[in-house]
């Protein structure tokens, strides 16, 4: 009896083995330090992990659907009043049938949240060298103080290469400010900062829009962000600081963040 009771415990413990691979693959996939980008921006890290769930989804899809129709024309009934059989199984393989999918399919969703619980450190850690800029969100109208000082409204302008951190508050009702390139949105709230981050690692122009809904103009609710070269970006900041004089004022003024 207990040799028996022992070759139960192991059984039982093999059928744990499915969840082995599937997370040593899921931390080793996982770069060990998120402290600075590394290369590897948190929108392209999102991407990643975007396409491994389809990937995921889609096998496990057609692969039932591959079992199911074979099952329906294995067993398909030959003649009128024909009734199937069952199987005569075995307590343990009856524990089998139901254990060991059960444990293949939570060895996969745990692989899937290893991969997502990482892709969330990685945007909820700012690289030290991050920029930061102020945006205050009002119905229906995104404006930005950025670490120069300059003020500008639905439209932000960044260097490529380098991390830039929004610390944000709402003047009104609650927005939501979604940057679809860079894969990242963050609620602004009144009285209450909130931040996010992104690495624009290329020159181009991509559109923010508001995610919350925020009243009859919500939809009108958009902006731009551009990110400029090294050379393109020096010139933008000494262009505005030549066209606007007052931009010393307007850095040394209080924006409702600073005022919370």
């Amino acid at each position: 009896m207990k040799v028996k009771s022992l070759m139960h415990k192991v059984m039982g413990a093999m059928l744990a083995l499915p969840l082995i691979p599937s997370l040593a693959h899921a931390f080793q996939a996982a770069p060990a330090t998120r402290a600075d980008y590394n290369g590897w921006t948190p929108h392209e890290h999102w991407d990643e992990v975007w396409h491994e769930t389809m990937w995921d989804i889609t096998i496990l899809g057609v692969v039932f659907a591959i079992i199911t129709i074979a099952f329906m024309v294995i067993y398909v009934r030959k003649g009128h009043g024909e009734r199937g059989k069952l199987p005569q199984l075995s307590p343990q393989a009856k524990l089998g049938w139901v254990v060991i999918p059960c444990m293949l399919f939570l060895g996969d969703d745990l692989f899937l949240y290893v991969k997502g619980f990482d892709l969330h450190n990685h945007m909820r850690n700012v690289p030290t060298n991050a920029v930061e800029v102020k945006v205050t969100g009002s119905m229906w109208n995104w404006n930005y103080v950025d670490a120069n000082g300059i003020d500008t409204d639905n439209e932000l302008v960044v260097k490529v290469g380098t991390p830039v951190v929004l610390r944000m508050v709402s003047d009104d009702v609650l927005h939501s400010h979604y940057m679809n390139r860079y894969r990242v949105t963050e609620d602004l709230m009144p009285g209450r900062i909130t931040w996010e981050w992104f690495m624009p690692n290329e020159e181009g122009e991509s559109v923010v829009t508001c995610r919350e809904y925020c009243g009859t103009m919500h939809s009108g609710m958009y902006g731009t962000v551009k990110a400029l070269s090294e050379a393109d970006y020096d010139a933008y900041v000494a262009e505005q600081a030549a066209s606007v004089p007052s931009v010393t004022g307007v850095a040394s003024a209080a924006t409702t963040a600073d005022k919370i």
